[in-house]
Order: structure tokens, then sequence, then C-alpha cells
């Protein structure tokens, strides 16, 4: 498929994506991914690559794992396929979560050790909030964002909170604080009318104030990681607004860490920009199956194995 790149943007998935194997196949397949596994094992200290194709699960599963495999296999994606098509470049950049980061370095923003080092500090970090101040997380289906924020401020207390987390598409958000203010939430979102509420297998509560304790760490982590003029433009994930320059990019991915993931906003902003086409790049589909669910209309293409480089032919 001939894609009009005025007309396409690129979105990079987040946590939760990760499957054993990823990846593999493009780097017997491209030189360019090769390289880029080998680059970041060689940053890393360890093999990464390894891990990611041959796991075990658990170790993939890992949050201080997850989050570099799944921006190395993204970025492994787009440099060999800017090397089969340098010209002309998508028309915006989005990713979702972690995936901002492999947004803003497809963008060059962040040169690919940079924010492979920043990534594997953000995995850290949200590890040891997990540790510090242990919450959790809910999918709640079927309730609107208005709803569900009355929801759960009536189910937050003064030292226990639980806000929305991720905005993903309608009638799918997910939920994210105290795990008793959760608990209170779901039974509130099904009280509320949600068609289901369930607790995930998580212990970390991203995107909330849980993450305060490693905030200011984070905060200096970013700081001290060195950016560059955005080449490509790139929605944040704070204000489902455009990233125009090095501060602004800065400034999101530290507040994401305790804000909300507007992906719904997101996808609707790119789409008035006259975005018609969305090409997932890296691991899996979820994103893809998403934005079906925000917009009717639109070609949705997976971007992270030679099989799909061949389909765009």
């Amino acid at each position: 498929m001939k894609l009009i790149f005025q007309n396409t943007a690129f979105i990079f998935p987040g946590q939760g994506s990760q499957i054993i194997g990823m990846g593999k196949d493009l780097a017997v397949q491209y030189p360019a991914a090769k390289q880029t596994f080998e680059e970041a094992d060689s940053i890393l200290g360890y093999s990464l690559s390894k891990t990611m194709w041959a796991g075990p699960t658990a170790d993939l599963n890992d949050t201080v794992n997850t989050q570099p495999a799944l921006y190395v296999h993204s970025l492994a994606v787009f440099r060999a396929f800017s090397l089969l098509y340098p010209r002309p470049q998508p028309a915006s950049l989005a990713g979702h979560s972690l995936g901002e980061l492999s947004a803003l370095t497809a963008s060059g923003a962040l040169a690919f050790e940079d924010g492979l080092r920043l990534v594997r500090r953000r995995g850290e970090l949200m590890k040891r909030a997990g540790e510090l101040a242990p919450g959790g997380m809910a999918a709640i289906l079927g309730l609107d964002i208005p709803t569900l924020d009355m929801v759960c401020a009536e189910a937050s207390a003064p030292d226990e909170f639980v806000q929305v987390a991720n905005d993903n598409c309608p009638g799918q958000v997910v939920i994210s604080g105290a795990k008793t203010a959760v608990d209170r939430a779901m039974e509130g979102a099904k009280a509320a009318g949600a068609k289901r509420a369930l607790p995930l297998a998580v212990s970390i509560a991203a995107h909330s104030p849980l993450m305060a304790p490693i905030q200011e760490e984070w905060n200096d982590a970013v700081n001290s990681t060195n950016f560059s003029a955005l080449q490509i433009p790139v929605i944040g994930n704070v204000h489902a607004a455009l990233l125009t320059d090095e501060a602004s990019a800065r400034a999101d991915i530290m507040a994401q860490m305790q804000s909300r993931v507007r992906w719904t906003e997101s996808v609707n902003f790119m789409i008035s920009k006259e975005i018609n086409t969305f090409v997932e790049v890296g691991t899996g589909t979820v994103l893809s199956g998403l934005i079906k669910r925000i917009a009717d209309g639109m070609t949705i293409l997976p971007l992270g194995n030679p099989q799909d480089f061949a389909d765009l032919e």
C-alpha cells in the first residue's frame, strides 16, 4: 500500500504490548534493525535482545526491561523504515505513555542512546514507586469520562486518591491510585452504569499521584538529558497538543508521570489536522484497536515485522 505521508501519523505503543519474539524476525531481515538491537545491548550492558526474543516472560514483563524493549523495537522499525523510505516523513508522531519517548526519539528530539537511557531510568523509577507506594489500576468499560471523573472524586479521600490514568478510547478507560480508592471507584463505576470494572494485575499506580515519590528524580533525569529540536511534530500525552520545542517536550514527559494519558483526544487532534492513516510502529496492534473505536474510516496499518513491510510495497 502506498502511504500518502502528509495524511499519515506514526504511533508508538506503550507497556502491555510486549511479547516474546518481538523484533527477532525484523533483525534477521533488516541490517539497520539488527544494528539497533546490538547497539541497545551494548548501551545497557546486558542482552536485552535475548530477553525480548527468548524470555523468560517474567523477565520481559519486569518494567525495567519492558519499557526499553518496546522502545528499542519501535526504533528498530523506524530506522529500517526510514532507510527504505527516506523521504517524505510522516506528518505527525504520537505515543501512548512510554511510547511518547519513542515518538520523541523518532522526531529527532532525543538521540537513540539518550532516549534508551531515559527509558531505562523511567522503568527503574516506576518500579521503585510501586515498592514505595503500592497502588492499583483498573479498566472501566462503558462509562464516559465526565461520569468517571465524578466517580473517582467521590471515591478519593485526602490520603487515598484515584484518578483517570488512561483515556484510551470511548468506553475503555483505566483508573489508577491507592488500592482502596480504586476498589471504591470500581464499585462506584458499576453503580453508575459501567459494563465492567476489571482490576489489572499491577502494583504500580501509573499516571497517578502515587508516582510522586520518584517525581523529583524523574525530573532530574529528564533535565540532565540532551534534547534537540523536533524534526517531526509530536502530539503530547498530557495536553493532547503539539510539542513545539525542546522545552515543551521535557515538560510533557515530566508531567506525564502523574497525569492522564489523553489518547482519545490526541487521536482526534490528529484527525482534525487531516490525518487519515495511522501506522503502529513496533510491537502489537493495541493502539490500532483503540483508534478503530475512536473514529470511523481511518486506514490503520501495523509496522513491526518483515511481513508488515512487505504489505506496504
